[in-house]
């Protein structure tokens, strides 16, 4: 079963996803998110003191496949994060990403998150990946952000055409918009 879950900031979408293994040991979190200053390292701290301490970490944006190993459930938080990482390690410094550096960038945040869901299919394992909604807000004024934006939106709708259901969370509440289809 793979499972997205999307949703704007502090939407509830991560403490959802967890809920949805409340009580399963047997699951390896893949945390892709960079601690670049102290208030993400407090984000960091929150979801680590609210999440299962039995659960496995695996850090890092590249190379996914390479955290299954043996478990059956997995959690990816978040996409969002893995795409950030990426897009920067593609543009570095450039003000304004050119054609070539958002198709490069969506292609590889597809292939890395398309390898990790083969390897779960081949255990027959879940997997939950959180991601951010940005097609409700505004376009953003700066190039790189709404380069961004764009990359994001595009690979959230590749991501929930694969998955076998998408929930959006909103206030605080889920809600199913996608049921049942099979990869």
């Amino acid at each position: 079963m793979i499972t997205l879950i999307t949703g704007g900031s502090r939407s509830g979408k991560s403490a959802y996803a967890e809920k949805l293994l409340d009580g399963i040991d047997d699951v390896v979190y893949i945390a892709t998110a960079e601690i670049y200053d102290d208030e993400m390292q407090e984000r960091v701290k929150k979801h680590i003191k609210r999440r299962n301490p039995k659960w496995r970490t695996y850090e890092g944006f590249l190379n996914l496949e390479k955290a299954v190993n043996g478990e059956k459930h997995y959690l990816l938080d978040c996409i969002t994060n893995l795409i950030s990482r990426i897009l920067f390690q593609i543009t570095g410094e450039k003000e304004k990403p050119c054609e070539e550096d958002i198709q490069k960038t969506i292609d590889i945040s597809l292939t890395q998150i398309k390898n990790l869901i083969l390897e779960i299919k081949k255990i027959n394992g879940s997997l939950i990946l959180v991601t951010n909604e940005v097609g409700s807000s505004i376009v953003p004024m700066h190039p790189v952000s709404r380069a961004f934006s764009d990359i994001q939106g595009i690979v959230n709708a590749k991501i929930a055409e694969l998955a076998d259901e998408v929930v959006l969370c909103v206030c605080g509440l889920p809600i199913k918009i996608k049921d049942g289809a099979s990869i």
